[in-house]
């Protein structure tokens, strides 16, 4: 078993991943992310970017190939092992906000650095700061019924950012934002990153935001490719083509 380089702070080798119901979800995907990359996976819709996020963060186990952090395997650790590696040095954006309906803003954004052993005081600190740069720290005391859908996810963005990952993955984290907000929580997102050495994997459909990232691996169809034209995102239909080079 070959290490990755020192400079990767994630390396991926032949990764091969099929869904539940057979269907072919990563086709021998291989690339490595530097330290304090910010790193873009586009390709269209169904490509397998949620996928291969996924497998890189533990969420899922690696049956064929490799996956590396910190030069140590990621694919030989058990459940509990993975969810350990999940909890302490990596963050998590989804596409949709996910709140605790019980909890207001400041406690939602607090709750995965309290759940790690930070006291709440201390957590309270930071996920207040990370409220603030988001522009959401006037509704601290809210619950998550009373804002709006995007202002529920700048709180995840915020409660992911809290907790100083080393890696932050992002699964298209500005879907659910109109197009104005997108790009301004965007460059709030890739500069709060960039200022602490968060390393970011971020996946999209959407080559504005692609742009931001330091380094684009494009997929299609579960495979990585060279090159990848990206629908216009006002084209809701997807009917634009997709031109690649392998």
């Amino acid at each position: 078993m070959e290490a990755p380089p020192d400079n990767d702070v994630l390396w991926a080798r032949s990764l091969h991943f099929l869904h539940p119901d057979g269907s072919p979800g990563l086709a021998g995907v291989s690339f490595g992310v530097r330290e304090g990359e910010i790193l873009a996976v586009s390709g269209p819709r169904g490509s397998g970017k949620t996928t291969l996020l996924r497998c890189l963060s533990g969420q899922v186990p690696v049956r064929h190939g490799e996956v590396w952090f910190n030069s140590s395997p990621v694919h030989t650790l058990g459940p509990m092992a993975r969810e350990r590696l999940r909890r302490e040095r990596f963050g998590w954006i989804d596409p949709e906000p996910v709140l605790i309906p019980e909890l207001n803003v400041w406690e939602n954004a607090a709750l995965p650095l309290m759940l790690r052993g930070t006291s709440r005081r201390r957590a309270k600190v930071a996920a207040l700061e990370w409220l603030e740069r988001l522009d959401v720290g006037d509704k601290a005391r809210r619950r998550p019924h009373e804002l709006q859908h995007t202002e529920r996810q700048r709180v995840a963005i915020a409660r992911a950012l809290a907790l100083a990952p080393t890696v932050l993955f992002a699964d298209e984290p500005t879907a659910p934002l109109h197009r104005a907000d997108r790009a301004h929580v965007l460059r709030m997102l890739t500069a709060a990153a960039r200022s602490h050495g968060i390393t970011v994997v971020l996946a999209t459909h959407d080559p504005d935001t692609a742009a931001l990232a330091d380094r684009t691996v494009g997929l299609l169809d579960g495979r990585r490719v060279n090159t990848v034209h990206l629908p216009d995102v006002a084209d809701a239909e997807g009917r634009a083509a997709c031109s690649l080079s392998v």
